[in-house]
């Protein structure tokens, strides 16, 4: 069975990227699942870059198949803050909770036209034929409410309009079918089946 990395510590990522990749007939392991306990700085300016330096960097210690993704949230009202930084906005030490509270105090009395936003995930495989990425986006807007408990980060605060509900509300099924991470790496999945045909 062919042993794919997925290069995070995330368990609900983890959790998320098992479902999707169903199917492939892989091994699919967390990076401490591996043994791989390296710290990856993610200081690029872009989505891609991160994902990319990400599954280089552990791809030179496990060769193989490696997945890494940089994904996050971006607010219009904000300029598209927190983007990049979204894991350590509002400081390193900050819970999900405490990240979707301080979030919406930002957002505080703005107008649903102003409360657009997206969920974007990078996704990288690095492989012995090198590095390819692939994007996926999830549109919708920042609920004035959180509610839900169905996901992490920003998903309770983060309104789907076409279902009425928070992306933290959803089933999981529907979930992985709508969400950012669930376009790029069904996408991925497809290009980890052709490898191993």
């Amino acid at each position: 069975m062919i042993r794919v990395i997925i290069a995070t510590r995330n368990k609900g990522k983890m959790q998320e990227i098992r479902k999707l990749l169903e199917g492939t007939d892989c091994e699919i392991l967390s990076m401490d699942e591996a043994g791989i306990h390296k710290d990856i700085e993610e200081n690029r300016l872009t989505f891609d870059e991160n994902a990319i330096i990400k599954a280089k960097v552990i791809r030179r210690i496990t060769g193989g198949i490696v997945l890494a993704d940089d994904s996050g949230l971006e607010v219009d009202f904000l300029n598209r803050a927190p983007g990049v930084y979204t894991a350590r906005f509002l400081g390193d030490d900050a819970r999900d909770c405490d990240r979707c509270q301080g979030l919406l105090r930002l957002m505080e009395g703005v107008p649903d036209e102003y409360r657009g936003a997206r969920f974007v995930c990078s996704a990288a495989i690095a492989t012995d034929d090198g590095e390819m990425t692939v994007k996926g986006v999830l549109e919708g807007r920042i609920a004035r409410h959180a509610a839900g408990s169905n996901g992490f980060g920003y998903d309770p605060v983060f309104w789907v309009p076409q279902y009425g509900k928070t992306l933290a509300q959803l089933d999981s099924d529907i979930k992985n079918m709508i969400s950012h991470r669930g376009k790029a790496f069904r996408a991925v999945a497809e290009r980890i089946r052709e490898l191993i045909r």
